[in-house]
């Protein structure tokens, strides 16, 4: 299946002038370094203005100019992916989002996780943390997913109990994925290849890198790493690409990512490929905090989150756009990525840079304000 066809932004309702803006900052700081390289993509009405690429292919002062097919590490843009994953399996009647997880997994009861539901998973109401104590341990010795995967059912112990608030959990992503797997009978990378990336005609996109033939990873963006992250589980080490984490660990261009924000907007629904009805979709991009009775108001309006797709959070560090309503959904990366759908004006914006996110989070933000403002 082809990408979305090319357009100039005038033909789709976008102001080049006020575009541009985007383009001269990301230009800049790619210029003097502070964010190594990235790729700025907008679409509009089913069609997409030509992404451009600024920068180098990695960090390395010596490092080559970006390539026009580089593949960039979308760290937890892979999140949204994985619930759209999991919601093909609640529409085929295989999971509930109103059962107790301890009902497909009863061992996720240790530490009296018994009463958590399926959707607290997916709304970060669940009171798991974001990540595992031995986090740092399990990387620095190698460990397979199915290690991080046992210590998320078994070794956590929720920050609060489910649905009483609000904490951002990559392992409940984690645990989700690992429902997937068990009931579809493949792995989440397996899952996500043959249900979502293979029949949309995603050949630049894969859960790990090891889904991509050996020449292609030739084409993967190195990114500025965190500072406890050694060299040999580091975001760009063989091990961190190869593991293919639920929660980050997704590879993908600015084209074939393109062809996922059209499927939002239309509905599940991209050429004659449907993966989800439009009534899952509204599900997912709506605010589904309001689901939750025992939840505080002030989480239920400043904190919005659908079914595993964050809506946009102003007035928080990660804001999506400073000059868009609580409308659109998307997600951000902590290696630099963001992208949002607005629904209103049928566009997304998709900003993948190599640049790590906690070191200036307002850059992405002015960028995609910037995006948001071509809209005319």
């Amino acid at each position: 299946m082809p990408h979305l066809p090319l357009a100039n932004p005038e033909e789709i309702g976008l102001d080049p002038r006020r575009l541009q803006h985007a383009y001269d900052l990301l230009d800049k700081w790619t210029a003097d370094g502070t964010i190594p390289g990235g790729a700025i993509a907008v679409g509009r009405r089913g069609k997409l203005v030509e992404p451009r690429y600024f920068g180098r292919q990695g960090p390395e002062a010596d490092a080559p100019p970006i390539r026009r097919d580089g593949m960039f590490l979308l760290a937890s843009l892979t999140k949204p992916i994985v619930y759209l994953g999991a919601m093909i399996l609640v529409e085929r009647g295989l999971l509930s989002l109103s059962r107790r997880v301890t009902d497909y997994l009863p061992d996720f009861a240790a530490h009296h996780k018994e009463a958590t539901l399926v959707q607290q998973l997916f709304t970060h109401t669940s009171g798991l943390p974001d990540m595992l104590k031995d986090n740092e341990e399990l990387r620095r010795a190698h460990a397979p997913l199915e290690k991080f995967i046992a210590g998320a059912i078994h070794e956590t112990v929720p920050l609060f109990p489910p649905g009483t608030g609000y904490s951002y959990q990559s392992m409940g992503t984690l645990v989700v994925a690992e429902l997937v797997q068990m009931l579809s009978g493949l792995t989440i990378h397996e899952f996500l290849r043959t249900e979502i990336f293979e029949p949309l005609g995603l050949a630049s996109t894969s859960l790990g890198s090891r889904g991509f033939p050996a020449k292609t990873v030739e084409r993967i963006v190195s990114v500025q790493t965190q500072a406890y992250q050694e060299p040999s589980f580091n975001w760009n080490s063989p091990y961190w690409r190869e593991l293919g984490s639920p929660w980050g660990g997704m590879f993908s261009t600015p084209e074939d990512f393109a062809v996922l924000c059209q499927l939002m907007l239309g509905g599940g629904k991209y050429g004659d490929v449907r993966l989800v009805s439009p009534q899952t979709v509204a599900l997912m991009t709506t605010n589904r905090l309001d689901d939750h009775p025992e939840l505080p108001e002030s989480i239920r309006r400043s904190r919005p989150w659908g079914l595993g797709w964050s809506l946009n959070h102003r007035q928080h560090d990660d804001v999506l756009c400073d000059v868009l309503g609580p409308h659109i959904f998307g997600h951000i990366g902590s290696t630099g990525t963001l992208f949002w759908i607005d629904p209103q004006t049928e566009g997304f914006c998709i900003l993948f840079t190599s640049g790590e996110r906690a070191r200036g989070p307002w850059r992405l933000v002015a960028l995609s304000n910037a995006i948001a403002a071509s809209f005319v």
